[in-house]
């Protein structure tokens, strides 16, 4: 087998004093180094080096292809770096790679932290929404940031949200001989950073977090009245069973609630749904759960709009379910796809009997009721019964 022709080399601010001999050898021999403007200094490359262009393009160094090559890049290259997005575009006998310790292992190293109770995050391109889903009361979370300028906005922006009374540690050029670790206290943040390059750490505390039981409160999301009630989604949710990469088509999605919870869990959803209004709280609610990179919205009339989507794991239908839209949604699913329908009106009630009887699953009928003042008293008000049939395909 030939020698790979790139090499991809984890470098950290001690520069070249930290690299293996393999990774110093693999520099000398490498005809083309790529890297950013800090890596190519730290590793002391001059008329060989050629920075990183703005966004990075991996094309970039695949027209290097076949001749000696190397790619530097912070700390683990795979951990929120170059790495994965150079190596799925190769076959395995063309690279080889030489890790160095990542800036989330050095900052557990230096607070003593477990690393494996650690959130990780890289914050550097992705809305501080993002750790919504992480902030539960003593969480430890470790951000990778774009600058100093956007820690002050992380602290204000966890004060804003009851968070506060958090610790966080800034982090600068760690493992090198002007790193800088310092604590501070969220709500009293004040923007003195000088380093441009940073990571935070941060102790959660000021609030409780989201609970991970299904079934979140409907005060947290936005809606008109059209949103599966908090019990009732919890009943879908158990149904529709998500794991962690599965994709579920919410169709009919109405705020979004039952796509958000499904991502929550660690899975994809599209969130089909025909007004435009509609689809707008559908965003709004996907962005303030920190979920763009897991829920998609879909504008459009089902099933005309499914042509075009990834094959799902499960199918929710809040309403609207008729003859037609089951047909064309059945006919899409492979086997072992759980498909999850809910009725509050005779006509869709009557179909659902009828699907329960061809294709089996599980028919249950719900009816709820809340305690509500009567004058002087309280009684029942009875919300309307909701019938869900579940059946995998």
């Amino acid at each position: 087998m030939a020698d790979p022709w790139l090499t991809i080399i984890g470098i950290g601010e001690d520069g070249l004093a930290g690299l293996s001999e393999a990774s110093r050898k693999a520099l000398h021999e490498a005809e083309t180094v790529f890297g950013g403007e800090r890596h190519l200094a730290l590793a002391g490359v001059t008329r060989r080096g050629r920075p990183w262009p703005v966004p990075f393009d991996a094309e970039i160094v695949l027209s290097c292809r076949g001749r000696p090559t190397a790619v530097l890049a912070s700390g683990d290259p795979f951990w929120h770096g170059a790495g994965a997005s150079l190596a799925e575009k190769l076959s395995s006998d063309e690279w080889i790679a030489y890790p160095a310790p990542s800036t989330f292992s050095l900052a557990a190293a230096r607070l003593g932290w477990r690393l494996e109770s650690v959130a990780c995050l890289g914050l550097h391109a992705a809305p501080f929404e993002r750790l919504v889903p992480h902030l539960v009361k003593d969480a430890r979370i470790i951000c990778l940031m774009r600058d100093s300028r956007a820690v002050g906005d992380l602290a204000r922006w966890l004060t804003a949200r009851g968070w506060g009374a958090s610790l966080l540690w800034t982090l600068a050029a760690l493992g090198g001989p002007r790193e800088i670790v310092d604590r501070h206290r969220a709500d009293l943040f004040a923007d003195d950073l000088d380093e441009k390059l940073i990571a935070v750490a941060l102790l959660a505390r000021g609030g409780q977090g989201l609970p991970r039981s299904s079934g979140l409160p409907d005060n947290l999301f936005v809606h008109d009245g059209q949103i599966t009630k908090r019990p009732v989604r919890a009943l879908a949710l158990s149904a529709l069973a998500p794991r962690p990469g599965e994709r579920l088509w919410d169709i009919g999605a109405g705020s979004g609630s039952i796509s958000i919870e499904w991502a929550l869990c660690g899975g994809l959803a599209s969130a089909v749904e025909a007004r435009e209004d509609r689809t707008e709280n559908i965003r709004k609610n996907v962005a303030a759960f920190g979920l763009a990179h897991r829920v998609t919205v879909v504008t459009g009339k089902a099933p005309e709009v499914l042509a075009g989507l990834d094959a799902p794991d499960a199918v929710f239908v809040g309403g609207g379910l008729d003859g037609a839209l089951f047909d064309a949604v059945w006919s899409r699913l492979t086997p072992g796809t759980r498909l999850v329908a809910h009725s509050v009106t005779l006509e869709t009630e009557a179909l659902l009997g009828e699907l329960h009887q061809r294709h089996g699953g599980e028919l249950m009928r719900v009816e709820i009721a809340h305690a509500a003042p009567l004058g002087r008293y309280r009684s029942w008000e009875a919300a309307r019964p909701v019938v869900q049939w579940s059946a995998v395909r």
